[in-house]
This record gives C-alpha cells, structure tokens and sequence, in this order.
C-alpha cells in the first residue's frame, strides 16, 4: 500500500493576546523590528468582537452595548439642544436631567411637574400628549424640557429641541434669495420628528405670519400625532389686568389644539438666577 508522503497538519489553537505590546519575530540578521503597541489600532469591543452584537448564553444575541452608547450619541448631537442644557456647566456643573433638577422646598408646582416629566419618560412610547409646561421665568421649564429629551434619547427615541424664536427666524431666512436653504427643509425635521420641544411658546411678536406659521406647525404635528412638549411664559389666567394670555398671543384656535396636545402643567415659585445672582444657591 503506498505509504502517504503528505505532511500532517498540527491542529490550530486560540493564542491569548498580549496586554502591552505585540512583537513581530526578528529578522535572522539587523535590527530588531520596532514594537507595535497596541494603541496603535483601534481596540475591538470585548463583548462583540466587533460585531455590533453580544451572545448572551442561553439566551442569543443582542445589540451590544458599543453600538447602543454610539447610537445615543449621535440621537444627542441631532437633537439640537443647546450647550448650556446639554453639556456640563457652572452653576449646575451637569447637563439638564431628571436626575439633578430639584424642586423647590415646599413647592408642590415643581414636584408635580417633575412627576409628569419622569412618567412621560418612564411610559414612553405608551403615551398619548406631551406636555405644556406654564410659568414666569426661572422655575425651571426648560430645564424639564429638556431632561425629557435626554431621557428618552437614552431609550433610543430620536428627538429635536427648538427655542420657538430661533425657528421662526430660520424659516424667514430661508425666504432669502441667496440662502441655500429652502422652507421645507426648515420645516421637515419639525414636522417628523417622533418627540419635539418647542421652547419659549408665544415669544414673538404675534403678527398673522406668525400665528400662520405657529398653526402650521403645531396643526401638523396635532393632525399627524406627534408628541410635543413646550414651554411657556404665559399663563391661561390674566394675574393682573395688563397681562397677556397664552391665547391672546397664540389665538383661540391654537389654544384649543393644545389642550388636546398635551397636559397643562403650571408652575410657579421665584426665579432660580435671580437667586443664584445673590447667592443664596
């Protein structure tokens, strides 16, 4: 029987890798080859290898936890939010969160917005209306506003943030003959977004165009049922005769939309700069 000259393959086993540095095998004669660190090529994920996906025995596979923290970046930085409530900042030291915003002592207007805002994060997506967040300067709207956004950002929701005015001035841009942007492509993030704040409601001056426009966007989202929150400085009830209402700057018919939109929370208490301008926080 002829014998069988072939050589035999040894099995392969799994090399552990090295913690600092990888050598390559030196040259028979010269210098030795540099090291080659290994920060010097991206390090893969230890849980997915790369993949995107983690094995979980018994179980199967999930979406590993690299991807989930790349997604949330970058559902954060299309949101649109401000620095200031976004990153890191004196005096809170902290982006705006459910996590550090504190009602005032003995002040049950803040405390049952705050409920509001955590049970709209917490029940998301079985939620029927936003919010409509009511009170005078420095209470802490915004703040709410936008600790919802980073709430849901954390469960994957895609998000958008726009101070009222700052949209309105970007659609009276877009009217412009050398601007490179057009209407709809103000309008269109708006229009689709899966949770929208809309900051400062009834801030500007209320012209036709603008109650025009205020009715466009909001009358879309309402047809459309999308979740929006706002902001406002106007309260629904005149505290002294030369006060404006929220209506009287939105108008009857929008008014209406908004408390079929969203829970009508009102807040009250001193404001929070004035107090920190002291130093009394």
């Amino acid at each position: 029987m002829p014998s069988d000259n072939r050589k035999k393959i040894p099995p392969l086993f799994a090399v552990p890798e090295r913690d600092e540095t990888v050598e390559d095998s030196p040259a028979p004669e010269g210098p030795k080859p540099a090291r080659r660190k290994r920060g010097d090529s991206p390090a893969a994920c230890q849980k997915c290898f790369g993949t995107g996906y983690e094995v979980v025995p018994d179980r199967g596979a999930r979406r590993c936890e690299c991807r989930t923290q790349d997604t949330r970046g970058k559902l954060l930085e299309q949101a649109r939010i401000p620095r200031r409530y976004r990153e890191p900042a004196p005096p809170r030291r902290e982006a705006c969160t459910l996590q550090n915003y504190y009602p005032a002592p003995n002040n049950g207007s803040q405390l049952k917005a705050f409920n509001y805002a955590f049970r709209l994060v917490r029940e998301y997506p079985a939620v029927e209306r936003g919010l409509l967040l009511m009170g005078p300067v420095g209470v802490g709207k915004t703040h709410l506003a936008v600790a919802i956004l980073h709430g849901l950002i954390e469960k994957g929701v895609p998000c958008l943030f726009y101070e009222f005015g700052s949209l309105l001035k970007q659609i009276q841009d877009s009217y412009n003959k050398v601007s490179n942007t057009s209407e709809m492509s103000v309008l269109s993030p708006v229009y689709q977004a899966e949770v929208l704040v809309l900051d400062e409601l009834g801030a500007s001056k209320p012209t036709d165009w603008v109650r025009d426009t205020m009715m466009q966007i909001i009358g879309k989202r309402y047809n459309d049922k999308k979740l929006t929150v706002f902001t406002t400085n106007y309260m629904d009830a005149r505290r002294n005769p030369s006060e404006e209402t929220l209506e009287d700057r939105v108008g009857v018919r929008l008014r209406s939309r908004l408390y079929e939109m969203c829970r009508t929370v009102e807040l009250d208490g001193d404001d929070y700069r004035k107090q920190l301008d002291a130093g009394k926080v």
